[in-house]
Parts: structure tokens; C-alpha cells; sequence
């Protein structure tokens, strides 16, 4: 879900490109980047219909989180909030019960087995609080009544580009190699307090398993090597008496 769309927009300088430096080393809007709600089809509504899974019939299978009980979720939320809430399209706003609530469906309804919860705002920690379901662990930017921070300005655009928690994570997630074994733990430890000029909140009480022990890429795009062979396998099926 992309609120704006940042790379067609008249003040991006370099039209259908979004960087995530002023060096524009990294281009973030690929040609495998696909977009499935933009602009003012990215609403509280829609992101919760979208979470629960209580879509219209109309809806087309690419606009649906197409999850069940063995699936693990990444849940990136990003922009401008406060306490215990987060703003969508400047007009609404997204509070901390209806995130608890929308993860509680999902839960009821077997939609996921285990959620990475990441968010990106001002009091950020705050968006947490009313979360209950369980297997779900969560990160934030900034505690209960401290502000995040944009790491810096392009000026050729005129304004930040990028978000110094979000920063800081694509940095460390972008030297990940295929079979890399970081977890979530390695992950928070890189957190610095001093880079990124706020307290990062974390809550894992939620979760079953050691922070230690879940990879990173069991909730970001993970790698996976595909033998072909011409030989067959004898599956011998179990006989029930």
C-alpha cells in the first residue's frame, strides 16, 4: 500500500524512481515492485479489510492477503502518528485498538501462524499496546512520547527521503545473503540508539518462539534453492485399519 505515488509525482526529479538516499545508490521502485493499493484506494477500511480478509466478491485476488495458519506475516507501517494512532491520507487515522482488533480476526480466523509487526512513527511504541493475540512480535521507531526522525534531504527534491528506522534497516537487511542465518535478535541488536535519535520499543511477549532462534527471513523474502531431477520417488502411503 503506497499512499502517494512518490515515483509518478510532478516533484520527483527523476520520474518513476523512488531512492533511498540522496546518493540515489539504491533504487527502491523496481521493476519487481508491485503496488496493489495506491493513492486513495489506501484507507483504514481498506488496510483493515485487507488484514481480516472481509472483502467485497469484486475484489481481485492480487487486492487479497491470501494467508492461512502456516503463513508468516510482515507488517511494515510507516508515516506521521502519535499516540496511539497513525494518520492515512491526512483525514484519518488508524488507532491502536483497531490494529489489536484486526490482528485478533486474524488470529480467530486462522490467517497467520506468526506476524512481524514493524512501525515507523512518531510515539510509535504506542501502536503496540493494545495488540493481544499471540505469536506476534513487534518493533517501533520511537517510545510513548518521543518523536522519530528523517535521516536526510535529497536537495534536488526538497525534502527527506527516507526515515532513519526505516533507514537503518534497509542498510542492515540489504547485506543479507542466500542461506543467511541472522534472526530477529541480530537484527534488533543492530538498533542505535544514537543513529537514529529516538528509544526503539520492541515487544515479543506475545511470541512462542526465541527471538534467537526466528531467522529474519521468515518474514522477509527468503531465497529458496529448487532442484530439478529426472528420477522419481516411491512414496509408500500409510495404511489406515
Amino acid at each position: 500500500m503506497l499512499a502517494d505515488d512518490v515515483a509518478c509525482n510532478p516533484r520527483n526529479h527523476f520520474p518513476a524512481t523512488v531512492y533511498n538516499n540522496a546518493g540515489r545508490y539504491l533504487e527502491l521502485y523496481g521493476k519487481n515492485v508491485e503496488v496493489d493499493y495506491r493513492g486513495y484506494e489506501v484507507t483504514v477500511e481498506n488496510f483493515i479489510r485487507l488484514l481480516t480478509g472481509r472483502v467485497d466478491n469484486n475484489v481481485p485476488r492480487s487486492k487479497r492477503l491470501l494467508t492461512d495458519d502456516r503463513s508468516n506475516i510482515l507488517v511494515y507501517m510507516t508515516g506521521h502518528g502519535g499516540d496511539e494512532f497513525l494518520k492515512f491520507q491526512d483525514f484519518e487515522e488508524m488507532s491502536s485498538y483497531d490494529l489489536g482488533d484486526a490482528f485478533a480476526q486474524m488470529w480467530e480466523k486462522k490467517r497467520y501462524h506468526e506476524i512481524l509487526f514493524m512501525i515507523d512513527t512518531c510515539q510509535a511504541s504506542s501502536m503496540y499496546k493494545r495488540i493481544e493475540s499471540p505469536n506476534i512480535v513487534s518493533t517501533a521507531s520511537s517510545l510513548t512520547g518521543e518523536s522519530s526522525y528523517s535521516h536526510h534531504v535529497d536537495p534536488e527534491i526538497g525534502v527527506a527521503v527516507i526515515d532513519r528506522f526505516t533507514y537503518y534497516n534497509l542498510e542492515t537487511l540489504e547485506r543479507l545473503e542466500r542461506g543467511d542465518k541472522s534472526t530477529i535478535r541480530n537484527l534488533f541488536d543492530t538498533y542505535d540508539k544514537n543513529l537514529m535519535h529516538s528509544t526503539p520499543g520492541f515487544r515479543e511477549d506475545l511470541f512462542s518462539r526465541s527471538l534467537d532462534q526466528t531467522l529474519v527471513t521468515d518474514f522477509f523474502g527468503a531465497v529458496q534453492t529448487i532442484e530439478f531431477t529426472d528420477s522419481g520417488y516411491n512414496l509408500k502411503m500409510p495404511i489406515n485399519l
